[in-house]
């Protein structure tokens, strides 16, 4: 299934590597120009060399106010107005809860959770002024996780991030439902990228996955339809959705 995304602009974070990198690719592909950012600048510079004229490469900090001006304000200037926002930039610090530092539990939190607030809530004041509501264009993806809504040792401050993201894509979806901007997260299982390390190489990995109903990892492309569903016009009736893409891990 594809779905056109042809003269759609889209800021994607956390695009230096991973399903970032991935959907940069994709949405590309797809037709649109993709401003790419993430704090790796090299890599997303390496990305865009590969993807062209279609790709901008940004540093950006999502837990900082000012570079997230910055790179909507490089992406106007380059493309225009951003109309489609992929928050996808998040981190994993896993531990016991008990064994877990502040620093760390903040870390999780200012990334997963207040630097997804703190993107979106700008490019959705900017598509607000650019007359979002007359055009009904703008779209949000949020990218959470399926242990929103499961209980495991070692996850807790990450699954609590996701659980806020979900919670806090259907307060952004409800309060914009006038304003011409859809949002929407979509709930991924488990997939082999950097966040995870090698712990599916482990023996503990190898059981976990041994553990799920189709004993396997998803593969990159697993969000590709669900992704350009929710950027597209397609999805011109849909917002406020929470949807689990996770080959059921999770059941």
């Amino acid at each position: 299934m594809a779905f056109d995304l042809t003269g759609r602009v889209a800021l994607i974070t956390g695009a230096s590597s991973g399903l970032g990198a991935h959907f940069a690719e994709l949405f590309v592909a797809s037709g649109a120009r993709v401003a790419i950012g993430a704090r790796r600048v090299e890599r997303v510079q390496a990305l865009a060399d590969r993807l062209g004229d279609a790709a901008l490469p940004l540093e950006l900090d999502v837990t900082d106010e000012a570079s997230i001006a910055g790179a909507y304000d490089a992406a106007e200037a380059h493309f225009g107005t951003v109309d489609t926002i992929v928050a996808n930039a998040g981190q994993a610090n896993p531990g016991r809860s008990t064994d877990l530092s502040a620093d760390l539990i903040r870390s999780t939190i200012d990334t997963n959770f207040t630097g997804v607030f703190l993107t979106v809530r700008e490019g959705a004041r900017r598509l607000i002024a650019a007359g979002a509501r007359e055009r009904g264009h703008g779209r949000v993806v949020l990218i959470g996780s399926m242990t929103s809504h499961q209980t495991a040792t070692g996850d807790a401050a990450y699954a609590a991030s996701k659980a806020a993201v979900a919670h806090l894509g259907r307060n952004f979806a409800r309060e914009w439902v006038r304003a011409g901007i859809n949002v929407n997260t979509i709930q991924p299982g488990y997939i082999q990228t950097e966040i995870n390390g090698d712990w599916f190489a482990t023996e503990g990995g190898r059981a976990q996955i041994a553990g799920w109903h189709r004993r396997r990892l998803l593969p990159i492309d697993a969000l590709d339809d669900m992704l350009t569903f929710f950027a597209s016009d397609a999805s011109a009736h849909v917002t406020g959705s929470v949807i689990d893409v996770d080959d059921g891990q999770s059941l």
